[in-house]
């Protein structure tokens, strides 16, 4: 079991739940727009937004996102401690630092006094473009030993001035790198691991790289928090995120969607209906999970592990509902479920 720190009020590590987390894409200074996407990242279900701090309008911006915010804030600040003390003056809940980027001991160990002072915990990023070249020569390039190396002198420092509220990451573009590091992270030490495949690319071939990579890890027992690194708007990384959480049983939140694959036997429209269903069932928070089948030859067997769901038939379906007699129905199918779901929920 991992160490425990807090942000805030959240509980990071010790055992407890794998929180989500994404980050803001605006401009920091921008904090109309800036709140509007962290509401949406908590409202998608995110437990904490990282923003970017890289300036002092970004520094003094913190105050106004932490006032708004749903959720704790991380500040992801680079080369520049005193936009990290500032951020931390100013109310952010974690800060994502590169300790050997900040400019020596002296302003680690001051920065670390601050981070000690105000009860905000840090996470050590590394990455494989970020190793250093003592290292990277080392390894003969940025391996797992490398990366896992590297991440573990930083939190070295930390350690000498006298700080311990710390949490790693060690990410690579490369899945299996990056399986491979935290696997030898988690076997050297007991902080809480942020685990991502960075950079992974667009929705769909990144969504796969992360769900491999995340998910192989999560299911060894292994990782604190995870963000699902997308490139544009953020909010699919919190479903994506979700996904992977719900696929292992580790958080449930919302709707989890069974469908079958159909065959020749198939005599709905389950990708329609399966799609209506999901996007009409997006707003709810409570755990469930739904099924579209396409007969009732397999459907009620394959569907009983659901709460509720819709087998098709020749004409129109059977409705089922966990601990009910499965009923005939006919019409809008996807409406039938859809319903059926809600007053489940009301």
């Amino acid at each position: 079991m991992t160490k425990l720190v807090r942000i805030g009020n959240l509980p990071l590590g010790g055992g407890n739940p794998v929180l989500v987390q994404s980050m803001t894409n605006t401009d920091t200074r921008d904090t109309e727009a800036t709140l509007k996407q962290i509401r949406a990242l908590a409202a998608a279900g995110c437990d904490l937004v990282r923003v970017s701090v890289y300036d002092e309008a970004c520094a003094e911006a913190v105050r106004t996102l932490v006032d708004g915010s749903p959720v704790p804030l991380v500040a992801d600040i680079h080369f520049d401690h005193k936009l990290a003390i500032r951020a931390a003056e100013n109310g952010i809940a974690k800060l994502r630092i590169n300790p050997g980027n900040i400019g020596g001991e002296a302003r680690v160990r001051e920065l670390a006094d601050c981070a000690k002072a105000h009860h905000i915990p840090i996470r050590i990023g590394v990455n494989s473009g970020s190793a250093e070249k003592e290292l990277l020569e080392k390894y003969g390039g940025p391996t797992a030993e490398c990366l896992t190396e590297s991440a573990l002198n930083h939190a070295r420092m930390l350690e000498k001035a006298g700080f311990e509220d710390i949490v790693l990451s060690m990410k690579s573009s490369d899945v299996k790198l990056t399986i491979d590091a935290y696997r030898l992270a988690s076997r050297r030490c007991d902080y809480p691991l942020h685990l991502g495949v960075t950079e992974a690319g667009l929705p769909g071939q990144g969504t796969v790289k992360s769900a491999i990579g995340i998910g192989a890890l999560l299911a060894d027992g292994i990782g604190d928090t995870i963000r699902v690194s997308l490139s544009g708007d953020p909010v699919p990384e919190a479903k994506a995120a979700w996904d992977i959480l719900r696929a292992l049983n580790l958080r449930i939140r919302g709707v989890q969607l069974i469908a079958c694959p159909t065959c020749g036997r198939t005599c709905i429209p389950v990708e329609q209906i399966a799609r209506r269903v999901e996007q009409e069932l997006a707003d709810i928070t409570v755990p469930l999970k739904v099924a579209v089948m396409g007969c009732v030859v397999n459907g009620l067997g394959e569907g009983r592990e659901a709460d509720v769901g819709i087998a098709g038939g020749k004409s129109g379906g059977v409705l089922f509902i966990r601990g009910q007699e499965p009923r005939k129905v006919e019409g809008d199918l996807a409406e039938i479920l859809v319903s059926a779901v809600r007053q489940m929920v009301m």
